[in-house]
Protein backbone atom coordinates (compact mmCIF):
# COMPACT_ATOMS: atom_id res chain seq x y z
CA UNK A 1 0.00 0.00 0.00
CA UNK A 2 1.39 3.45 -0.95
CA UNK A 3 1.95 6.25 1.55
CA UNK A 4 -0.94 8.30 0.13
CA UNK A 5 -3.34 5.34 0.42
CA UNK A 6 -2.17 4.63 3.98
CA UNK A 7 -2.66 8.31 4.94
CA UNK A 8 -6.10 8.40 3.36
CA UNK A 9 -7.14 5.22 5.21
CA UNK A 10 -5.89 6.69 8.50
CA UNK A 11 -7.85 9.91 7.95
CA UNK A 12 -11.02 8.00 7.07
CA UNK A 13 -10.73 5.81 10.19
CA UNK A 14 -10.19 8.85 12.45
CA UNK A 15 -13.04 10.77 10.79
CA UNK A 16 -15.49 7.93 11.41
CA UNK A 17 -14.13 7.56 14.93
CA UNK A 18 -14.88 11.22 15.70
CA UNK A 19 -18.37 10.73 14.27
CA UNK A 20 -18.98 8.17 17.03
CA UNK A 21 -18.89 4.96 14.97
CA UNK A 22 -17.70 1.81 16.73
CA UNK A 23 -14.45 0.11 15.76
CA UNK A 24 -16.38 -2.95 14.61
CA UNK A 25 -18.54 -0.88 12.25
CA UNK A 26 -15.51 1.03 10.90
CA UNK A 27 -13.65 -2.22 10.17
CA UNK A 28 -16.69 -3.72 8.42
CA UNK A 29 -17.40 -0.60 6.33
CA UNK A 30 -13.77 -0.15 5.21
CA UNK A 31 -13.01 -3.85 4.76
CA UNK A 32 -10.09 -3.95 7.17
CA UNK A 33 -9.43 -5.78 10.43
CA UNK A 34 -10.52 -4.48 13.82
CA UNK A 35 -6.89 -4.76 14.92
CA UNK A 36 -5.92 -2.30 12.15
CA UNK A 37 -8.64 0.14 13.26
CA UNK A 38 -7.58 -0.12 16.90
CA UNK A 39 -3.90 0.43 15.98
CA UNK A 40 -4.69 3.62 14.03
CA UNK A 41 -6.91 5.08 16.78
CA UNK A 42 -4.53 4.20 19.62
CA UNK A 43 -1.57 5.63 17.70
CA UNK A 44 -3.50 8.83 17.09
CA UNK A 45 -4.41 9.14 20.77
CA UNK A 46 -0.79 8.62 21.86
CA UNK A 47 0.53 11.13 19.31
CA UNK A 48 -2.06 13.70 20.33
CA UNK A 49 -1.21 13.43 24.03
CA UNK A 50 2.56 13.42 23.55
CA UNK A 51 4.73 16.53 24.09
CA UNK A 52 5.67 16.96 20.42
CA UNK A 53 3.65 16.33 17.29
CA UNK A 54 4.33 13.28 15.21
CA UNK A 55 6.32 13.91 12.06
CA UNK A 56 5.76 11.34 9.32
CA UNK A 57 8.95 9.50 8.45
CA UNK A 58 10.16 9.01 4.90
CA UNK A 59 9.03 5.83 3.16
CA UNK A 60 10.99 2.71 4.18
CA UNK A 61 11.99 4.02 7.66
CA UNK A 62 10.38 3.02 10.92
CA UNK A 63 9.06 5.66 13.27
CA UNK A 64 11.05 5.62 16.53
CA UNK A 65 8.87 4.52 19.44
CA UNK A 66 8.14 7.04 22.16
CA UNK A 67 7.56 5.88 25.71
CA UNK A 68 5.07 7.91 27.68
CA UNK A 69 5.57 8.50 31.36
CA UNK A 70 3.41 6.38 33.68
CA UNK A 71 2.86 5.70 37.35
CA UNK A 72 4.96 2.53 36.98
CA UNK A 73 8.16 4.40 36.13
CA UNK A 74 8.94 5.12 39.78
CA UNK A 75 8.59 1.42 40.65
CA UNK A 76 10.58 -0.01 37.74
CA UNK A 77 13.76 -0.59 39.86
CA UNK A 78 11.77 -2.63 42.39
CA UNK A 79 10.10 -4.54 39.54
CA UNK A 80 13.43 -5.39 37.96
CA UNK A 81 14.80 -6.53 41.31
CA UNK A 82 11.85 -8.85 41.93
CA UNK A 83 12.12 -10.25 38.42
CA UNK A 84 15.83 -10.89 38.94
CA UNK A 85 15.28 -12.70 42.24
CA UNK A 86 12.21 -14.62 41.09
CA UNK A 87 12.49 -15.22 37.31
CA UNK A 88 9.24 -17.19 37.15
CA UNK A 89 7.11 -14.70 39.14
CA UNK A 90 3.75 -14.03 37.52
CA UNK A 91 2.49 -10.56 36.62
CA UNK A 92 -0.31 -10.94 39.18
CA UNK A 93 2.14 -11.58 42.01
CA UNK A 94 4.30 -8.72 40.77
CA UNK A 95 1.28 -6.39 40.86
CA UNK A 96 0.50 -7.45 44.44
CA UNK A 97 4.07 -6.81 45.61
CA UNK A 98 4.23 -3.39 43.94
CA UNK A 99 0.85 -2.45 45.43
CA UNK A 100 2.35 -3.07 48.87
CA UNK A 101 5.09 -0.57 47.99
CA UNK A 102 2.51 2.11 47.07
CA UNK A 103 1.86 1.51 43.36
CA UNK A 104 -1.60 2.88 42.38
CA UNK A 105 -1.53 2.26 38.64
CA UNK A 106 -3.22 -0.30 36.40
CA UNK A 107 -2.40 -4.02 36.34
CA UNK A 108 -2.02 -3.96 32.55
CA UNK A 109 1.05 -1.71 32.81
CA UNK A 110 2.73 -4.21 35.13
CA UNK A 111 1.80 -7.12 32.89
CA UNK A 112 3.16 -5.48 29.75
CA UNK A 113 6.44 -4.44 31.39
CA UNK A 114 7.00 -7.89 32.90
CA UNK A 115 6.40 -9.44 29.50
CA UNK A 116 8.88 -7.04 27.93
CA UNK A 117 11.64 -7.51 30.52
CA UNK A 118 11.39 -11.23 31.06
CA UNK A 119 13.94 -13.11 28.98
CA UNK A 120 12.49 -15.88 26.88
CA UNK A 121 14.69 -18.75 25.68
CA UNK A 122 14.73 -18.97 21.94
CA UNK A 123 13.92 -22.31 20.39
CA UNK A 124 17.11 -23.78 18.90
CA UNK A 125 17.11 -24.32 15.19
CA UNK A 126 16.92 -27.89 13.93
CA UNK A 127 20.00 -28.53 11.84
CA UNK A 128 19.22 -31.04 9.12
CA UNK A 129 22.05 -33.15 7.87
CA UNK A 130 22.56 -35.87 5.34
CA UNK A 131 24.42 -39.08 6.06
CA UNK A 132 26.71 -41.13 3.87
CA UNK A 133 25.56 -44.36 2.22
CA UNK A 134 25.06 -47.20 4.69
CA UNK A 135 25.76 -44.98 7.69
CA UNK A 136 22.32 -44.58 9.20
CA UNK A 137 18.74 -45.90 9.23
CA UNK A 138 15.67 -44.86 11.20
CA UNK A 139 12.92 -47.08 12.57
CA UNK A 140 9.54 -46.38 14.19
CA UNK A 141 6.02 -47.68 14.78
CA UNK A 142 2.69 -45.99 14.04
CA UNK A 143 -0.83 -47.14 14.96
CA UNK A 144 -3.81 -46.96 12.58
CA UNK A 145 -7.49 -47.78 12.98
CA UNK A 146 -8.65 -49.43 9.74
CA UNK A 147 -12.05 -50.70 8.66
CA UNK A 148 -11.51 -54.07 6.95
CA UNK A 149 -14.34 -55.44 4.84
CA UNK A 150 -13.89 -59.01 6.14
CA UNK A 151 -12.39 -58.52 9.61
CA UNK A 152 -14.18 -55.34 10.69
CA UNK A 153 -12.61 -52.30 12.30
CA UNK A 154 -9.39 -53.00 14.18
CA UNK A 155 -6.11 -51.37 15.15
CA UNK A 156 -2.98 -52.32 13.25
CA UNK A 157 0.65 -51.34 13.78
CA UNK A 158 2.77 -50.02 10.93
CA UNK A 159 6.48 -50.90 11.12
CA UNK A 160 8.75 -48.58 9.11
CA UNK A 161 12.51 -48.90 8.49
CA UNK A 162 14.10 -46.21 6.26
CA UNK A 163 17.65 -45.95 4.97
CA UNK A 164 18.70 -42.34 5.60
CA UNK A 165 20.85 -41.95 2.46
CA UNK A 166 18.65 -43.46 -0.24
CA UNK A 167 15.27 -43.02 1.54
CA UNK A 168 14.34 -46.53 0.48
CA UNK A 169 11.80 -47.90 2.93
CA UNK A 170 10.39 -51.15 4.26
CA UNK A 171 6.80 -51.12 5.59
CA UNK A 172 4.78 -53.89 7.19
CA UNK A 173 1.54 -53.99 9.21
CA UNK A 174 1.28 -56.22 12.28
CA UNK A 175 -1.12 -57.03 15.11
CA UNK A 176 1.26 -56.06 17.92
CA UNK A 177 4.48 -54.22 18.75
CA UNK A 178 6.08 -56.70 21.17
CA UNK A 179 9.75 -57.65 21.23
CA UNK A 180 9.45 -60.71 19.00
CA UNK A 181 7.43 -58.86 16.35
CA UNK A 182 9.85 -55.91 16.34
CA UNK A 183 12.85 -58.20 15.87
CA UNK A 184 11.09 -60.24 13.22
CA UNK A 185 10.20 -57.13 11.20
CA UNK A 186 13.79 -55.88 11.46
CA UNK A 187 14.98 -59.11 9.88
CA UNK A 188 12.40 -58.79 7.09
CA UNK A 189 13.56 -55.20 6.50
CA UNK A 190 17.20 -56.32 6.29
CA UNK A 191 16.25 -58.94 3.69
CA UNK A 192 14.22 -56.44 1.69
CA UNK A 193 16.94 -53.77 1.65
CA UNK A 194 19.98 -56.05 1.36
CA UNK A 195 21.39 -55.47 4.85
CA UNK A 196 21.26 -53.10 7.84
CA UNK A 197 22.86 -49.68 8.09
CA UNK A 198 25.72 -49.15 10.58
CA UNK A 199 23.54 -47.13 12.99
CA UNK A 200 19.78 -47.16 13.51
CA UNK A 201 17.91 -44.36 15.31
CA UNK A 202 15.06 -45.21 17.69
CA UNK A 203 12.76 -43.37 20.02
CA UNK A 204 12.28 -44.55 23.60
CA UNK A 205 10.32 -47.72 22.93
CA UNK A 206 10.75 -50.32 25.69
CA UNK A 207 11.89 -52.93 23.21
CA UNK A 208 15.07 -50.88 22.67
CA UNK A 209 15.53 -48.66 25.75
CA UNK A 210 14.84 -49.98 29.24
CA UNK A 211 15.16 -46.56 30.91
CA UNK A 212 17.30 -43.40 31.08
CA UNK A 213 19.81 -42.65 33.84
CA UNK A 214 21.79 -39.42 34.15
CA UNK A 215 20.81 -38.42 30.63
CA UNK A 216 22.08 -41.71 29.14
CA UNK A 217 19.92 -44.54 27.74
CA UNK A 218 20.14 -48.03 29.23
CA UNK A 219 19.51 -50.38 26.33
CA UNK A 220 17.48 -53.58 26.54
CA UNK A 221 20.10 -56.34 26.74
CA UNK A 222 17.98 -58.68 24.60
CA UNK A 223 17.87 -56.04 21.88
CA UNK A 224 21.63 -55.51 22.21
CA UNK A 225 22.10 -59.22 21.57
CA UNK A 226 20.05 -58.88 18.39
CA UNK A 227 22.00 -55.78 17.30
CA UNK A 228 25.26 -57.60 17.98
CA UNK A 229 24.17 -60.53 15.84
CA UNK A 230 23.66 -58.22 12.84
CA UNK A 231 26.53 -55.86 13.67
CA UNK A 232 24.66 -52.53 13.82
CA UNK A 233 24.54 -49.98 16.62
CA UNK A 234 21.22 -48.81 18.15
CA UNK A 235 21.07 -45.08 18.85
CA UNK A 236 18.31 -43.79 21.14
CA UNK A 237 17.11 -40.26 20.34
CA UNK A 238 16.76 -37.68 23.08
CA UNK A 239 13.39 -37.56 24.79
CA UNK A 240 10.93 -35.09 23.24
CA UNK A 241 13.08 -34.62 20.13
CA UNK A 242 10.96 -36.25 17.37
CA UNK A 243 12.60 -34.13 14.66
CA UNK A 244 15.77 -36.22 15.13
CA UNK A 245 14.00 -39.00 13.23
CA UNK A 246 12.45 -36.84 10.54
CA UNK A 247 13.36 -39.26 7.76
CA UNK A 248 11.10 -41.93 9.29
CA UNK A 249 8.42 -39.61 10.71
CA UNK A 250 7.66 -37.95 7.35
CA UNK A 251 7.25 -41.24 5.44
CA UNK A 252 4.33 -42.07 7.76
CA UNK A 253 2.54 -39.04 6.33
CA UNK A 254 3.32 -40.40 2.86
CA UNK A 255 1.92 -43.81 3.89
CA UNK A 256 -1.27 -42.22 5.22
CA UNK A 257 -1.81 -40.00 2.20
CA UNK A 258 -0.76 -42.39 -0.57
CA UNK A 259 -1.17 -45.98 0.64
CA UNK A 260 -4.02 -45.90 3.18
CA UNK A 261 -5.99 -42.98 1.77
CA UNK A 262 -8.63 -43.92 -0.80
CA UNK A 263 -8.10 -47.68 -0.55
CA UNK A 264 -10.25 -50.46 0.90
CA UNK A 265 -8.69 -53.58 2.41
CA UNK A 266 -10.27 -56.96 3.05
CA UNK A 267 -7.96 -58.08 5.87
CA UNK A 268 -4.58 -57.51 7.47
CA UNK A 269 -3.06 -60.02 5.07
CA UNK A 270 -4.54 -58.15 2.10
CA UNK A 271 -3.22 -54.84 3.48
CA UNK A 272 0.32 -56.26 3.57
CA UNK A 273 -0.04 -57.58 0.03
CA UNK A 274 -1.05 -54.11 -1.18
CA UNK A 275 1.78 -52.54 0.85
CA UNK A 276 4.37 -54.78 -0.83
CA UNK A 277 3.11 -53.82 -4.29
CA UNK A 278 2.96 -50.15 -3.27
CA UNK A 279 6.59 -50.23 -2.11
CA UNK A 280 7.89 -51.73 -5.33
CA UNK A 281 5.67 -49.87 -7.83
CA UNK A 282 5.23 -46.43 -6.24
CA UNK A 283 7.34 -45.65 -3.17
CA UNK A 284 10.64 -46.96 -4.59
CA UNK A 285 10.14 -45.26 -7.98
CA UNK A 286 8.92 -41.80 -6.94
CA UNK A 287 11.13 -38.73 -7.34
CA UNK A 288 12.09 -37.74 -3.80
CA UNK A 289 11.58 -34.06 -3.02
CA UNK A 290 14.90 -33.65 -1.17
CA UNK A 291 17.32 -35.88 -3.07
CA UNK A 292 15.68 -35.26 -6.49
CA UNK A 293 16.32 -38.92 -7.29
CA UNK A 294 14.32 -42.09 -6.85
CA UNK A 295 15.04 -44.27 -3.78
CA UNK A 296 15.96 -47.15 -6.11
CA UNK A 297 18.66 -45.08 -7.82
CA UNK A 298 20.30 -44.08 -4.55
CA UNK A 299 19.86 -47.56 -3.07
CA UNK A 300 22.02 -48.96 -5.86
CA UNK A 301 24.79 -46.65 -4.61
CA UNK A 302 24.12 -47.48 -0.96
CA UNK A 303 23.87 -51.27 -1.23
CA UNK A 304 27.65 -51.96 -1.25
CA UNK A 305 27.98 -50.01 2.01
CA UNK A 306 25.29 -51.88 3.95
CA UNK A 307 26.40 -54.47 6.51
CA UNK A 308 26.47 -58.04 5.19
CA UNK A 309 23.74 -60.34 6.47
CA UNK A 310 24.89 -63.17 8.79
CA UNK A 311 24.72 -66.77 7.66
CA UNK A 312 22.31 -67.71 10.48
CA UNK A 313 19.37 -65.51 11.31
CA UNK A 314 18.64 -64.37 14.85
CA UNK A 315 16.15 -66.68 16.61
CA UNK A 316 13.02 -64.60 17.24
CA UNK A 317 10.96 -67.33 18.88
CA UNK A 318 9.50 -66.83 22.36
CA UNK A 319 9.41 -69.52 25.07
CA UNK A 320 6.52 -69.51 27.54
CA UNK A 321 5.17 -72.02 30.07
CA UNK A 322 1.59 -73.27 29.95
CA UNK A 323 -0.43 -75.61 32.17
CA UNK A 324 -2.15 -78.52 30.44
CA UNK A 325 -5.82 -78.37 31.35
CA UNK A 326 -7.94 -81.36 32.21
CA UNK A 327 -9.20 -81.69 28.62
CA UNK A 328 -5.62 -82.06 27.31
CA UNK A 329 -5.23 -78.54 25.88
CA UNK A 330 -3.09 -75.48 26.56
CA UNK A 331 -4.15 -71.86 26.11
CA UNK A 332 -2.33 -69.22 24.07
CA UNK A 333 -3.90 -65.87 23.11
CA UNK A 334 -7.47 -67.04 23.86
CA UNK A 335 -7.12 -70.16 21.72
CA UNK A 336 -6.70 -73.76 22.88
CA UNK A 337 -4.26 -76.25 21.36
CA UNK A 338 -4.17 -79.96 22.07
CA UNK A 339 -1.31 -81.96 23.61
CA UNK A 340 -1.20 -85.70 24.41
CA UNK A 341 -4.02 -86.33 26.87
CA UNK A 342 -1.83 -88.08 29.45
CA UNK A 343 0.05 -84.79 30.08
CA UNK A 344 -2.96 -83.22 31.82
CA UNK A 345 -1.80 -81.23 34.82
CA UNK A 346 1.75 -80.81 33.54
CA UNK A 347 3.52 -77.44 33.22
CA UNK A 348 5.15 -77.53 29.78
CA UNK A 349 7.45 -75.15 27.85
CA UNK A 350 6.00 -73.85 24.58
CA UNK A 351 8.11 -72.32 21.83
CA UNK A 352 6.18 -69.62 19.93
CA UNK A 353 7.39 -68.87 16.41
CA UNK A 354 6.01 -66.57 13.73
CA UNK A 355 3.40 -68.96 12.39
CA UNK A 356 3.60 -72.09 14.54
CA UNK A 357 4.22 -73.40 18.05
CA UNK A 358 6.06 -76.41 19.47
CA UNK A 359 5.19 -77.92 22.86
CA UNK A 360 7.96 -79.76 24.73
CA UNK A 361 7.62 -82.52 27.31
CA UNK A 362 9.45 -83.08 30.60
CA UNK A 363 12.69 -84.10 28.92
CA UNK A 364 12.54 -81.28 26.34
CA UNK A 365 11.43 -83.54 23.54
CA UNK A 366 8.67 -82.18 21.24
CA UNK A 367 5.27 -83.60 22.09
CA UNK A 368 3.00 -81.39 19.93
CA UNK A 369 3.22 -78.91 17.07
CA UNK A 370 0.46 -76.60 15.80
CA UNK A 371 0.03 -73.81 13.31
CA UNK A 372 -0.87 -70.57 15.12
CA UNK A 373 -4.43 -69.41 14.54
CA UNK A 374 -5.00 -65.67 14.00
CA UNK A 375 -7.96 -64.27 15.88
CA UNK A 376 -10.26 -66.21 18.15
CA UNK A 377 -11.18 -69.81 17.28
CA UNK A 378 -14.51 -71.10 18.58
CA UNK A 379 -13.34 -74.70 18.83
CA UNK A 380 -9.98 -75.90 20.19
CA UNK A 381 -7.30 -76.81 17.65
CA UNK A 382 -7.06 -80.56 18.05
CA UNK A 383 -4.68 -83.22 16.77
CA UNK A 384 -6.43 -86.63 16.62
CA UNK A 385 -3.22 -88.31 17.77
CA UNK A 386 -3.47 -86.44 21.09
CA UNK A 387 -6.88 -87.86 21.98
CA UNK A 388 -7.03 -90.59 24.64
CA UNK A 389 -7.03 -94.14 23.26
CA UNK A 390 -10.41 -95.68 22.70
CA UNK A 391 -9.20 -98.77 24.50
CA UNK A 392 -10.57 -98.44 28.04
CA UNK A 393 -7.87 -100.65 29.50
CA UNK A 394 -5.11 -98.51 27.99
CA UNK A 395 -6.65 -95.36 29.44
CA UNK A 396 -6.87 -96.91 32.88
CA UNK A 397 -3.30 -98.16 32.72
CA UNK A 398 -1.95 -94.67 32.02
CA UNK A 399 -4.10 -93.10 34.75
CA UNK A 400 -2.87 -95.61 37.32
CA UNK A 401 0.73 -94.83 36.32
CA UNK A 402 0.18 -91.12 36.98
CA UNK A 403 -1.51 -91.67 40.36
CA UNK A 404 1.11 -94.23 41.38
CA UNK A 405 3.69 -91.42 41.16
CA UNK A 406 1.85 -89.74 44.10
CA UNK A 407 2.66 -92.51 46.59
CA UNK A 408 0.33 -94.86 48.45
CA UNK A 409 -2.53 -92.36 48.71
CA UNK A 410 -2.75 -91.77 44.95
CA UNK A 411 -3.92 -95.27 43.85
CA UNK A 412 -6.33 -95.51 46.81
CA UNK A 413 -7.97 -92.22 45.92
CA UNK A 414 -8.16 -93.18 42.22
CA UNK A 415 -9.90 -96.49 42.95
CA UNK A 416 -12.40 -94.77 45.26
CA UNK A 417 -13.00 -92.08 42.65
CA UNK A 418 -13.66 -94.62 39.89
CA UNK A 419 -16.06 -96.60 42.07
CA UNK A 420 -18.01 -93.60 43.45
CA UNK A 421 -18.25 -91.29 40.44
CA UNK A 422 -19.85 -91.88 37.06
CA UNK A 423 -17.29 -89.68 35.25
CA UNK A 424 -14.36 -90.97 37.26
CA UNK A 425 -11.82 -90.85 34.43
CA UNK A 426 -12.60 -87.23 33.61
CA UNK A 427 -12.44 -86.21 37.28
CA UNK A 428 -9.14 -88.05 37.65
CA UNK A 429 -7.63 -85.81 34.96
CA UNK A 430 -8.99 -82.75 36.80
CA UNK A 431 -7.36 -83.93 40.02
CA UNK A 432 -3.99 -84.22 38.28
CA UNK A 433 -4.39 -80.63 37.07
CA UNK A 434 -4.56 -79.48 40.73
CA UNK A 435 -0.89 -80.41 41.10
CA UNK A 436 0.05 -77.30 39.15
CA UNK A 437 -2.33 -74.98 40.98
CA UNK A 438 -1.33 -76.02 44.53
CA UNK A 439 1.90 -77.21 46.19
CA UNK A 440 2.37 -80.97 45.79
CA UNK A 441 2.62 -81.56 49.54
CA UNK A 442 -0.75 -79.84 50.09
CA UNK A 443 -2.37 -81.92 47.32
CA UNK A 444 -1.06 -85.15 48.87
CA UNK A 445 -2.36 -84.08 52.29
CA UNK A 446 -5.76 -83.31 50.76
CA UNK A 447 -5.81 -86.72 49.06
CA UNK A 448 -5.05 -88.43 52.37
CA UNK A 449 -7.84 -86.49 54.08
CA UNK A 450 -10.28 -87.30 51.28
CA UNK A 451 -9.44 -91.03 51.59
CA UNK A 452 -9.91 -90.88 55.39
CA UNK A 453 -13.40 -89.37 55.08
CA UNK A 454 -14.29 -91.25 51.87
CA UNK A 455 -14.73 -87.92 50.05
CA UNK A 456 -13.96 -89.28 46.61
CA UNK A 457 -14.56 -86.56 44.05
CA UNK A 458 -12.88 -83.64 42.38
CA UNK A 459 -15.21 -81.10 43.98
CA UNK A 460 -14.58 -82.52 47.45
CA UNK A 461 -10.83 -82.43 46.97
CA UNK A 462 -11.04 -78.85 45.65
CA UNK A 463 -12.99 -77.75 48.76
CA UNK A 464 -10.42 -79.34 51.05
CA UNK A 465 -7.60 -77.50 49.28
CA UNK A 466 -9.52 -74.21 49.41
CA UNK A 467 -9.61 -74.47 53.24
CA UNK A 468 -6.18 -75.95 53.91
CA UNK A 469 -3.89 -74.50 51.24
CA UNK A 470 -3.13 -71.45 49.12
CA UNK A 471 -2.69 -71.58 45.33
CA UNK A 472 0.81 -71.17 43.99
CA UNK A 473 1.99 -67.73 42.97
CA UNK A 474 2.91 -67.34 39.31
CA UNK A 475 6.64 -67.21 39.97
CA UNK A 476 6.43 -70.43 42.03
CA UNK A 477 5.18 -72.39 39.06
CA UNK A 478 8.52 -72.09 37.27
CA UNK A 479 11.30 -73.75 39.24
CA UNK A 480 15.04 -73.69 38.74
CA UNK A 481 15.05 -76.71 36.46
CA UNK A 482 12.43 -75.12 34.20
CA UNK A 483 14.47 -71.92 34.00
CA UNK A 484 17.49 -73.91 32.88
CA UNK A 485 15.28 -75.58 30.29
CA UNK A 486 14.37 -72.17 28.87
CA UNK A 487 18.05 -71.29 28.54
CA UNK A 488 18.79 -74.53 26.69
CA UNK A 489 15.90 -73.88 24.32
CA UNK A 490 16.70 -70.25 23.51
CA UNK A 491 20.50 -70.03 23.71
CA UNK A 492 23.21 -72.21 22.33
CA UNK A 493 25.64 -70.94 24.95
CA UNK A 494 24.36 -69.69 28.34
CA UNK A 495 25.31 -66.07 29.00
CA UNK A 496 26.20 -64.92 32.50
CA UNK A 497 25.18 -61.58 33.97
CA UNK A 498 27.21 -58.49 33.15
CA UNK A 499 27.43 -55.06 34.66
CA UNK A 500 25.66 -52.45 32.56
CA UNK A 501 28.88 -50.41 32.37
CA UNK A 502 30.35 -53.04 30.06
CA UNK A 503 27.51 -52.57 27.61
CA UNK A 504 27.90 -48.79 27.69
CA UNK A 505 31.64 -49.10 27.06
CA UNK A 506 31.02 -51.38 24.11
CA UNK A 507 28.38 -49.08 22.67
CA UNK A 508 30.61 -46.04 22.69
CA UNK A 509 33.76 -47.81 21.54
CA UNK A 510 34.45 -47.13 17.84
CA UNK A 511 34.85 -50.24 15.75
CA UNK A 512 37.35 -50.83 13.02
CA UNK A 513 35.35 -51.55 9.90
CA UNK A 514 38.11 -51.79 7.36
CA UNK A 515 38.52 -55.55 7.56
CA UNK A 516 35.20 -56.31 9.20
CA UNK A 517 33.12 -55.11 6.28
CA UNK A 518 34.27 -56.66 3.01
CA UNK A 519 31.54 -54.83 1.11
CA UNK A 520 32.99 -51.37 1.73
CA UNK A 521 33.47 -48.90 4.56
CA UNK A 522 31.11 -46.12 5.50
CA UNK A 523 32.60 -42.68 4.64
CA UNK A 524 33.63 -40.53 7.58
CA UNK A 525 30.80 -38.00 7.71
CA UNK A 526 30.73 -37.30 11.42
CA UNK A 527 28.16 -39.96 12.19
CA UNK A 528 28.65 -42.72 14.79
CA UNK A 529 30.32 -45.80 13.39
CA UNK A 530 29.39 -49.42 13.81
CA UNK A 531 29.91 -51.12 17.14
CA UNK A 532 30.02 -54.87 17.41
CA UNK A 533 28.94 -55.85 20.92
CA UNK A 534 30.05 -59.09 22.47
CA UNK A 535 27.38 -60.24 24.88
Amino acid sequence: MSDSSETGLRNEVLHRHHQGETQRRIARQLGISRWKVSTIINGYMQDRDSAAPTVPEPSGLERPSRKRGSKLDAFEPQLRDLLHRYPSITATRMFEELAKLGYKGRYSLVRDLVRELRSRPTKPLTVRFETGPGAQAQMDWSIYDIEFTEEGRRKVNAFSYVLAYSRRQYVSFTERQDFETTIREHIQAFRHLGGPAAVCLYDNMKVVVTRWEDGQPLYNTRFLSFATHYGFKPWACQIRRPQTKGKVERPFQYIEGNLLNGHTFRSLEHLNEVARCWLSEIADRRLHGTTRKTPLELHAEELPHLLPLPTLEFDTSQVVYRNVESDGTIRYENNRYSVPWQLAGELLPVRIMERSMIVYGRHLSPVAEHRLVQGHAVEPIMDPAHAPPKDHEEQMRRLRERFAELGETGPRFLEGLLSKQRCGKHQAAQVLALLQAYPKADVLAALARAVTYHAYGFSSLERILAHTSKPKAGWQQIGESEQQAILRLTQSEPIGPRHRREYQDLIHRPAERGAANPRGAVPDDGQPGIVRLVV
